[in-house]
């Protein structure tokens, strides 16, 4: 078979119709000739392949450094609404490649640099992926900055810059070895420090009642030290900020011990500051109550608010000086979107700045509060749910612990009005937790602090009203909404797989890359045999190419001509890769029991990291690599299996196994995934999905037709049946012989032969501690399997399938989630008209 296009030479038959830009090819050469010439050191003649990455980076950066300032003044100038998206984690991946698309600029920039001799994919390869973040949920605030800049926004990202983001996962002996990610070592070309904007946050301390007001006094100071990042929009001259905030101690920084002599100790002590923004927290879905982790929330939200107020009152460019000293009309002005609980504290401590610093009354000051900022809750699971005990905010934060009792207290008396006599309800509906160790609840305090409450797809926010909000939307049903999760479509379609992008373009134009519901002319298209033969093309071209590159990583061959079936996402019980597990065992013992029968060959693919403290997970990853290690090297087995377990999954990985796949596996116990973002990642490349009915899954299957994804199993209302019911594993365990046999299998150590026990705590909560009832869902999970093969042996009715998927997929755009935020949240209107390029008049 033909070995497969590069990405540049795909990007060339792009060029035809211009999708990547071709700009001033010359114009390149030269910037990186001079970026190259002042990057090497005076004594070092040769330049290394990273010398000429930071060049191109730099080249990069010079197209986008006039846009950035020209977006900035154009904002002080028009005074429009702002919207700051708050959140402690941005999976930000690459910068190179998506800057050259949104700018237009790949083309001339593939076309110089070939002429100078390099490859431009390698080069790409060298930088490092800004890993600010666990998975989705930071994935999903790194989409809404590119949307919210490609429809003209005047927003702001604001998080903190970790020197270590997620862990390097190395796989050691089929275990997860935990390395740090020293993203930053070689440099940063994207970020702009700027001293001069530099923050105080104070910690500590107590408080001072005074006839003029309260004071927060005795507190110990660290500083807030920020750096810019640009965030293109897509071909629009927009540039916005995301504003990343690093902890640095005050020069006076415990130097009273320097009176006492230890002045090297004083010094050392620095360090205690400057952990906050160390590293990111690698829980997923899963809330670890330390103390260093509220430090974090609070020097972000702290920070921010300090910068969003400064804002608010110069309203000029370049301007320091207040123009603004009223209140009143500052939710008109700016919108909050707290992404998730994490920066929660943004309630207290804009209620603190108002009442405390700006003397607004107490009443003025919530409804200001209450009507700036809007909450995004992402998960339903208990164990994520953020509850502080209040004996730690006593200690770290008084103030705002006194101000949490307060607007409890109010929101109770109201309550207690409402519901005379109804004290159950009163507890149920406390910001405190009363208990032998009192604390707050988070959601508690964000859903009264907040004027909209959204889950982040259909089914979720059904779940948040009905369920985990309930008394809450009883309370006040205005404030809650639905805004289903979407990704981008120039990362996630034309960045990663562009000739995809190239052929779609070709029927339908490229008005589909800012526009996706356009995506929908592709209907007319779908027995069209020249299109269907074009789709498959692609997908086996991006089959191979992935293949030769796990070939070359991992030194691992796969079949190319195997579906590639994919689950990739965080390690967790609820995602269920243990029932996929199940699924390739039963697949390999019907081979071992029939090896002459022809079997539809598959290559099973699980990525995905583990929280460092998590057993659980972390045995999960020992099984799917134990299976393999069995599975790969079994000769009865040949090409017809294959289990990979694809080691250190990062958006980098993504952007090459999802255009990649046949089958995107989105297995999740009905009601436990709030959204799910990668499931619509696949769909727009081209994989067909096996899933339940549960997160976004249900939306998909209503856009694209049921018929047209593999949906099985439990729905949301027969899971709390079998909760009512009384959920048993044994009985399923008894009555299906195939699952009968792989447990049986991985509890006597089949897939464990040096340590035939390892996998007991695994056996063990499946069969009596399993709250994601991985059992109930087997048998329909492995017929579902069955129809999969059936239709994969059809490769013109699979092809039409997945161009259905494609065509259908539109409403999955992150464009078309934030201009929902921007109209029923924010109360902004998205903008078309892009801002002329730097080299032009501003009028």
């Amino acid at each position: 078979m033909a070995a497969p296009l590069s990405d540049g030479e795909r990007r060339k038959q792009i060029s035809v119709r211009g999708i990547a830009g071709l700009g001033d090819v010359a114009e390149v050469r030269k910037s990186f000739n001079r970026h190259l010439h002042f990057t090497l050191v005076k004594d070092r003649n040769v330049a290394t392949p990273r010398d000429y990455y930071f060049a191109l980076a730099h080249t990069v950066r010079d197209h986008l450094v006039g846009r950035w300032i020209r977006t900035q003044q154009h904002y002080y100038e028009r005074d429009p609404k702002r919207i700051y998206y708050l959140s402690l984690e941005f999976y930000m991946g690459r910068t190179l490649q998506n800057t050259m698309v949104n700018l237009g600029l790949q083309n001339a920039c593939d076309e110089a640099i070939y002429q100078l001799g390099l490859d431009l994919e390698e080069l790409e390869e060298i930088e490092e992926d800004a890993g600010l973040g666990n998975g989705g949920l930071g994935r999903l605030a790194a989409c809404f900055l590119d949307s919210m800049a490609t429809l003209g926004l005047a927003a702001y990202g604001y998080g903190i810059r970790y020197e270590f983001g997620i862990f390097n996962q190395k796989i050691v002996d089929g275990w997860q070895v935990e390395e740090a990610d020293d993203w930053l070592r070689y440099g940063n070309p994207w970020e702009k420090a700027r001293p001069e904007y530099m923050l105080p946050v104070h910690f500590y301390g107590r408080v001072q009642h005074t006839p003029d007001g309260v004071k927060w006094i005795d507190t110990q100071i660290v500083l807030a030290m920020p750096y810019d990042t640009p965030v293109p929009g897509y071909k629009n001259n927009t540039v916005n900020t995301m504003r990343l905030w690093s902890a640095k101690a005050p020069n006076d920084f415990n130097l009273q011990e320097f009176n006492m002599g230890d002045y090297i100790e004083a010094v050392l002590d620095r360090n205690l500051a400057e952990n906050i923004s160390r590293v990111l927290y690698p829980n997923d879905n899963f809330f670890e109550g330390k103390e260093l982790r509220l430090k974090q929330e609070y020097f972000v939200v702290a920070a921010t608010l300090q910068d969003i107020i400064r804002r608010f009152k110069s309203s000029k460019f370049g301007c320091r000086d207040p123009v603004r000293t009223c209140f009143e009309t500052f939710p008109d002005k700016v919108a909050i979107q707290l992404n998730d609980t994490h920066p929660a504290l943004s309630i207290p401590e804009l209620m603190r700045i108002l009442v405390d610093v700006e003397k607004v009354d107490w009443e003025k000051a919530w409804e200001i509060t209450k009507r700036t900022c809007a909450y995004t809750n992402h998960t339903v699971l208990p164990e994520a749910l953020e509850r502080w005990p209040v004996s730690m905010f006593e200690k770290l934060l008084p103030r705002h612990l006194e101000i949490i009792y307060a607007l409890n207290q109010m929101h109770l008396d109201r309550v207690a009005a409402l519901y005379p006599g109804d004290i159950d309800r009163l507890r149920r509906m406390s910001v405190i937790e009363e208990g032998d160790c009192k604390r707050i609840n988070m959601a508690h305090l964000c859903v009264i602090g907040s004027h909209a409450v959204n889950g982040v797809a259909r089914i979720h926010s059904g779940i948040v009203r009905d369920s985990v909000f309930k008394d809450f939307y009883e309370l006040e049903p205005e404030k809650f909404q639905n805004k289903t999760n979407g990704i981008t479509p120039r990362r996630w379609l034309l960045l990663c797989n562009p000739g995809l992008a190239d052929i779609i373009a070709e029927k339908i134009g490229e008005g589909f890359i800012t526009d996706l519901s356009q995506l929908k002319k592709l209907l007319e298209f779908i027995d069209d045999e020249t299109f269907i033969r074009d789709v498959a093309k692609v997908k086996q071209e991006n089959k191979l190419k992935f293949a030769a590159y796990l070939e070359e990583q991992y030194k691992v061959k796969i079949n190319p001509m195997s579906m590639f079936d994919v689950q990739v996402k965080r390690i967790h019980e609820y995602k269920r890769q243990l029932l996929n597990c199940l699924h390739a065992i039963t697949l390999y013992n019907r081979i071992r029991c029939n090896p002459s029968k022809s079997f539809v060959p598959r290559t099973i693919m699980i990525g995905g990291k583990a929280a460092p403290g998590y057993h659980m997970a972390k045995m999960i990853i020992k099984l799917i690599t134990s299976i393999g290690e069995v599975i790969n090297n079994d000769p009865y087995v040949g090409d017809k299996l294959k289990v990979i377990f694809l080691e250190n999954y990062r958006v980098s990985l993504a952007e090459k196994v999802i255009p990649a796949a046949d089958l995107s596996q989105q297995i999740s116990t009905a009601g436990t995934e709030a959204s799910g973002t990668g499931n619509m990642k696949f769909m727009v490349n081209g994989a067909l999905t096996i899933g339940t009915m549960d997160g976004a899954n249900v939306e998909m299957a209503e856009e694209a037709g049921e018929e047209n994804l593999f949906i099985f199993g439990m729905r949301v209302e027969d899971v709390e049946a079998l909760d009512r019911r009384g959920y048993n594993a044994r009985e399923y365990y008894e009555s299906l012989p195939e699952l009968r046999q792989a447990i049986d299998q991985i509890s006597s150590g089949f897939f464990s032969p040096r340590d035939p026990g390892c996998f007991k705590d695994v056996v063990n909560m499946l069969m009596y501690h399993d709250r994601f009832k991985v059992f109930a869902d087997y048998e329909a999970y492995i017929k579902c399997q069955g129809q999969v093969d059936q239709l994969f042996m059809d490769p013109r009715e699979w092809t039409r399938k997945v161009i259905r998927n494609i065509a259908c997929s539109g409403k999955f755009s992150s464009d078309r989630t934030i201009t929902e935020y921007a109209r029923e949240i924010w109360g902004v209107e998205p903008s078309a008209t892009a801002i002329p390029p730097p080299n032009l008049p501003r009028n």
